[in-house]
């Protein structure tokens, strides 16, 4: 029988609740939904941490309200922000030639888990890029293979203690007492890219409104995870000051945007209503916007180079979250400033296959398959500690 699992968002600028289960044909059904438009965060910090209590209970109350079901259990999707990831090879002997088991692969993860006693990360995620067996032989599902030594290179995802322990007390003043923290942007990778596309490897920018992430993954774990302040909000900020306009206004104007339009001097944007319309040259708006895209395909640019593997130039480059995908030839301008193409990907469901979405939505599809049982695989292993 199909079970609801409920999952919590922190997105830049809204927390989502999403409360869903396994539909037939191995889809997504949706049983509840809650949002609510909160300051976010920035530089690893809240910018309004007395406000959360009454966000976080708004968007769970109306999850709840809307599917007729309370929440008991929750996942909670740990932001790129709070988390870091720490790449490990890692290998030892089985003393004989016999059957990898659970526990070796337990015991296998363990050498290289150090982290324990920490003071200020805590391991929320544990997954391979790939098993490796005799003969160099590489797997992502080890168990039942036949070998005298095992071996892995396993990314340790880990989250601020300061944020998990904040999060908790949130939340159990609410009344839920059962969570489990888990990666968002992990949770993005796993959902948006096949095995066969994560098994060349796949990067991934989530630009979102205030913080952005930019992901390296390859077979079911991260390679790097790197992360910035800085997203679509940015850019209305810079058209408001630029143009001496209100930050409302400046966001009406970014949505209007075509910075593949070849913009002539008689081009305008135009905002407002009735006698209120303000018209804005789009030569200049689309400078303005340009300028920001640079800064940002910069700083994307600064975070791959700090990822320690090499992956194939080959690869697109795939862009998601809300903060500049839906800028019509936003994505033309970081693919040149980036030297590669770009592709927008967004969840590959009806209705809701909107780049804002892809981590609300990897974070229920992950939550969902953990609570069902399966053929051992990495989602044996996905929430071990």
């Amino acid at each position: 029988m199909a079970q609801d699992v409920a999952i919590l968002d922190f997105g830049s600028s809204k927390i989502t609740v999403l409360i869903g289960e396994r539909g037939i044909n191995n889809t997504i059904c949706l049983k509840g939904m809650g949002q609510c438009d909160y300051a976010g965060f920035g530089g690893g910090e809240w910018f309004e941490p007395a406000q959360l209590s009454y966000v976080l209970g708004h968007a769970i109350t109306n999850a709840e309200t809307n599917s007729g079901t309370k929440i008991e259990s929750l996942y909670i999707g740990v932001p790129g922000e709070f988390t870091t990831n720490v790449v490990k090879e890692l290998s030892m002997g089985l003393n004989k030639r016999r059957k990898v088991t659970e526990a070796d692969v337990d015991a296998l993860y363990n050498t290289g888990n150090d982290f324990y006693g920490q003071s200020e990360f805590a391991v929320v995620n544990i997954q391979p890029v790939y098993f490796e067996l005799d003969d160099d032989k590489r797997t992502l599902v080890p168990y039942g293979n036949v070998c005298a030594k095992l071996g892995t290179l396993a990314s340790y995802t880990l989250a601020e203690t300061k944020f998990t322990k904040f999060v908790t007390s949130l939340i159990k003043g609410l009344g839920i007492i059962s969570m489990e923290f888990v990666s968002s942007c992990l949770a993005e990778v796993l959902f948006l890219f096949s095995e066969e596309e994560r098994d060349k490897s796949v990067v991934l920018f989530d630009i979102g409104y205030i913080t952005s992430n930019v992901i390296v993954g390859k077979g079911d774990g991260l390679l790097a995870l790197n992360n910035f302040s800085m997203g679509g909000g940015h850019i209305a900020g810079d058209l408001a000051k630029c143009l001496g306009i209100s930050f409302t206004q400046a966001e009406s104007l970014k949505r209007k945007v075509i910075l593949s339009l070849s913009a002539g001097d008689g081009d305008v944007y135009e905002i407002g209503a009735g006698d209120t319309v303000r018209t804005f040259k789009a030569s200049e708006v689309n400078e303005i916007v340009v300028e920001r895209l640079k800064i940002i395909a910069k700083a994307i640019t600064k975070c791959l180079k700090l990822c320690p593997y090499e992956y194939p130039d080959f690869i697109p480059y795939y862009l998601t979250g809300g903060g500049i995908s839906y800028i019509r030839g936003a994505k033309e301008v970081m693919s040149k400033q980036l030297g590669r193409s770009i592709e927008i990907i967004a969840p590959d469901i009806p209705q809701i296959n909107k780049p804002n979405l892809s981590a609300s939505w990897g974070l229920l599809d992950l939550a969902i398959r953990s609570e069902t049982p399966v053929k051992k695989g990495f989602f044996a292993k996905l929430f071990h500690k």
